[in-house]
């Protein structure tokens, strides 16, 4: 199973406790430290993708920007993981809106976004939503920031030959090697495996057994124990974060998007997305604790040998940071995160 941004077999929503709480005002962040769940609840605003399906956002700005005339830092999309939402950011968002216009989203499927009852997930659906959202809403070159299946889907949508002009800088936190599991075959604890996630299809397909594991996986022990397993820092896993996964696992629509999400198709490799990036800025954050793409694992490997084959990539690797480093260790993020996003061009 997987958890928290991975796009696995058991694992919902994420959301996770905030020590500081950080109030906007017409969406401008003066502060640091994070924004409570409450706020991003409050100012969210809701945009129509494709004509019927309503998707979440949220949007907030440096208090001191006055003359937008003026060259500006490029904003920041923020993309969540599997089973997660907007508020998996909150401890990003108000140290990022010092200096950055940023967006959050809930990638169709999740969060306060429409999870339609029958649809077919794929990560190029989600690629494409970025795509739109950038074009639709933020109109200007963004710089992507994703988490997990969150990473891929920004990794997809900057290799798109479309987005040279949307896309102004890539940040890849513990990225997925795919929509679910059966992506990285070439892993040998994958191979051992492969025929209990082909089980484990089979039964999710038949809806009374589909159900039942679902619910089971909505329980606060359950989701509890996964997050645990998934983060470094086992102070963050708190009530009120178990609390938030199991929300949006209540809405309609949920059970299937679960389903269609494990049971789905991979979708597409990063190794064979990221040479298209040659001239793309592009920084990867690794937490080296993480249980689903490890260090030592295929996907780990490949994106840990990439600074010695690409100029345009930056790699760290985070010591004692699980899977979402960005809520994980937000401190360790930001260290190496701001300074990357400072060096980037103006716009």
């Amino acid at each position: 199973m997987r958890a928290l941004g991975l796009a696995p077999a058991a694992t919902l929503s994420l959301r996770q406790h905030c020590g500081i709480g950080l109030r906007l005002n017409a969406f401008a962040v003066g502060g640091g430290g994070g924004i409570e769940v409450g706020e991003i609840r409050e100012r969210s605003k809701r945009w129509i993708w494709k004509d019927k399906f309503s998707i979440n956002y949220f949007s907030a700005s440096p208090a001191s920007q006055t003359n937008t005339q003026q060259p500006r830092l490029p904003p920041v999309l923020l993309v969540h993981g599997f089973g997660a939402s907007i508020p998996h950011w909150r401890r990003n968002i108000g140290t990022l809106a010092q200096t950055h216009n940023v967006y959050a989203i809930d990638l169709l499927g999740f969060g306060a976004s429409d999870k339609p009852p029958g649809f077919s997930y794929t990560m190029e659906t989600w690629a494409q939503l970025i795509l739109d959202f950038l074009e639709q809403i933020v109109q200007r070159p963004a710089v992507l920031i994703g988490n997990s299946v969150g990473s891929l889907a920004c990794l997809i949508a900057a290799s798109e030959e479309s987005s040279s002009s949307l896309v102004a800088g890539l940040v890849l936190l513990n990225c997925a090697g795919g929509m679910n599991n059966k992506a990285i075959v070439d892993d040998w604890r994958i191979k051992l495996l492969l025929p209990l996630l082909w089980l484990f299809d089979f039964l999710l397909k038949q809806k009374v057994i589909a159900s039942a594991i679902f619910e089971r996986v909505k329980q606060r022990d359950t989701l509890r124990k996964i997050l645990s397993s998934v983060y470094g820092n086992k102070e963050s896993v708190d009530e009120e974060l178990v609390e938030i996964i199991s929300e949006p696992a209540n809405d309609e629509g949920a059970l299937d998007a679960f389903v269609s999400i494990v049971t789905g198709p991979p979708g597409p490799n990063p190794v064979q997305l990221m040479p298209r990036l040659s001239s793309l800025p592009v920084l990867v954050l690794w937490g080296d604790q993480d249980p689903f793409t490890p260090l030592d694992g295929p996907v780990g490997k490949y994106f840990a040998s990439l600074p010695s084959h690409f100029s345009n990539v930056s790699l760290f690797v985070l010591e004692g940071v699980g899977h979402c480093p960005h809520d994980d260790r937000p401190d360790l993020v930001h260290q190496k995160l701001l300074p990357w996003l400072a060096h980037l061009p103006l716009s």
